[in-house]
């Protein structure tokens, strides 16, 4: 009886000390953290195939360690479900605030808003993500991206246009085409500018604007000027153009001011880019996201819509052609002289 009696009390002890460890764990695993004033940072990029998302990035990088930021990349590849399983695993390591550049602006919104409940705060990073109330949205005037190409292109000719759209999945792709087609529609009223074919690029893949020059080629249509929305696109469309020997004799338009746009632009096979200053807005995005961090209020004269009115932090833009290409990509430091004046 006495052995019975000291086992029933070894288990009584033994239960109420799992039961100590079981409480005192879940009190620690919900106390407060402790602050050590480091601010993390999750950046989630779609892609760093691009030219000027390698420069967004590096530069990023210089901003936020100067700053005594630490910050976790991680690169998208151009996948929407590996995007998602991304931001997730950000979301685990407990970052105060996500830098996205969204590779499909509706496939993420489920993931950000989970991100925003728990208290992450969001930038959305030069591409707009739907449906989800970010902090901000921090981008250029992409209105005047395109309303810049179409500007630029009708100071030098009229005629039969080929438009050549971006990615569908890219917000950017919509405000582009906002701007130059508002441009170009007082002159295909007036019918001196005529759009003989308009495409979207899926996922910005280069084979859609060489196929719409080569197929207005085919049909013996004459083409005046090409709106390509950005330079790899330009660059498709000029290749299409030098397989007839073409190249210099259509006005193109691209933009993001790369480096290859910026030697065509010398060598005349292209008539302007539009150059973002990558510099400022991988500035402006550590500023923002420290003061998200530590509480402070956003300044911006301007709100977008994405299903919520999102503050929108817009930037200037800048048309690069061969007359001042000097006074800007190149002062800036932007790309060097060497490089684009090539011998």
């Amino acid at each position: 009886m006495e052995c019975y009696m000291k086992k029933g009390s070894i288990k009584i002890y033994v239960s109420m000390v799992l039961l100590i460890i079981i409480v005192a764990g879940f009190i620690l695993m919900n106390l407060p953290k402790k602050d050590d004033g480091i601010i993390k940072v999750g950046y989630s990029a779609d892609t760093l195939v691009i030219e000027r998302w390698k420069r967004d990035r590096e530069l990023f990088k210089q901003k936020a360690e100067a700053e005594g930021i630490q910050v976790i990349f991680h690169n998208a590849n151009e996948n929407n479900d590996t995007q998602v399983s991304q931001i997730k695993s950000l979301i685990e390591d407990d970052v105060d605030v996500l830098v996205i550049i969204p590779y499909d602006k509706d496939g993420i919104s489920d993931v950000v808003n989970t991100a925003i409940d728990k208290g992450i705060k969001v930038i959305s990073y030069d591409r707009l993500i739907s449906n989800a109330p970010v902090d901000v949205y921090l981008s250029f005037d992409n209105y005047k991206v395109g309303e810049s190409m179409a500007s630029e292109l009708l100071s030098e000719t009229k005629g039969n246009y080929i438009i050549i759209n971006g990615s569908p999945e890219d917000n950017n792709s919509s405000m582009f085409r906002d701007g130059y087609i508002e441009t170009l529609q007082p002159f295909i009223d007036s019918n001196e500018v005529n759009v003989v074919k308009e495409v979207w690029a899926d996922d910005w893949r280069e084979a859609p604007a060489y196929e719409a020059v080569v197929d207005v080629l085919n049909e013996g249509t004459e083409v005046d000027a090409i709106i390509g929305a950005n330079d790899h696109l330009a660059d498709a469309a000029i290749r299409a153009l030098s397989e007839r020997g073409l190249a210099g004799k259509v006005f193109v338009a691209g933009h993001d001011a790369d480096v290859s746009a910026c030697q065509r632009i010398v060598e005349g096979t292209q008539h302007v880019t539009i150059y973002k200053p990558i510099d400022t807005i991988a500035s402006e995005a550590v500023d923002i996201a420290i003061r998200l961090a530590t509480g402070q209020s956003i300044e911006s004269h301007d709100t977008i819509y994405n299903g919520y009115d999102v503050p929108y932090v817009k930037l200037d833009v800048i048309s690069v052609t061969e007359d001042n290409i000097l006074e800007t990509v190149v002062k800036d430091g932007f790309h060097k002289y060497e490089d684009v004046f090539r011998e």
